[in-house]
């Protein structure tokens, strides 16, 4: 979806909203990092004030992923910082969706990565590894399944079951 915008796959598929095949979630993200498009196949994970799972997956190869991590929402500390999403840059995630906090927002907006969390919070989360991997989680008002392919721009984010191709 290099040169194609989230709008663009909209208007392109029609068939594929009326049907709830292709979601769009609610606008709710910030935007971070330097990769404002980016777009990959989704590895989910739901945490609540927890980090560790989520420096666990992001130390893996990313080869053009998407982690989209279930934090619940809390603003009450942050589960993604800079040294995880560097790691995520150099192991070639292409981007990390977190339905909460993150922080070292300098440092991630230095790095060659697209980032959509709800907000900042100088706290850092709890350390107990707790949390579920490659399970079904609902954010922003849509369900994302484990696989699933997800398109983000300016414009906003995109849930597909495949790969799209406009």
């Amino acid at each position: 979806m290099a040169l194609v915008t989230t709008a663009e796959v909209c208007d392109a598929n029609p068939q594929l909203i009326g049907s709830g095949e292709l979601r769009a979630l609610q606008p709710v993200f910030q935007i971070y990092g330097r990769r404002q498009v980016f777009s990959g196949p989704i590895v989910t994970l739901k945490v609540f004030e927890d980090n560790v799972l989520v420096r666990e997956l992001l130390e893996e190869k990313g080869n053009g992923r998407v982690l989209v991590v279930d934090g619940g929402g809390s603003l009450r500390c942050a589960i993604l910082g800079g040294n995880p999403v560097v790691q995520a840059q150099n192991n070639g995630w292409a981007g990390i969706v977190v339905n909460g906090c993150i922080r070292d927002v300098d440092e991630i907006n230095g790095c060659d990565i697209g980032v959509r969390a709800l907000a900042s919070h100088p706290m850092k989360a709890n350390k107990k590894r707790t949390g579920e991997k490659h399970v079904p989680i609902s954010i922003a008002g849509t369900r994302i399944r484990d696989g699933e392919w997800l398109y983000a721009d300016t414009d906003g984010i995109l849930i597909s079951p495949t790969e799209l191709s406009v």
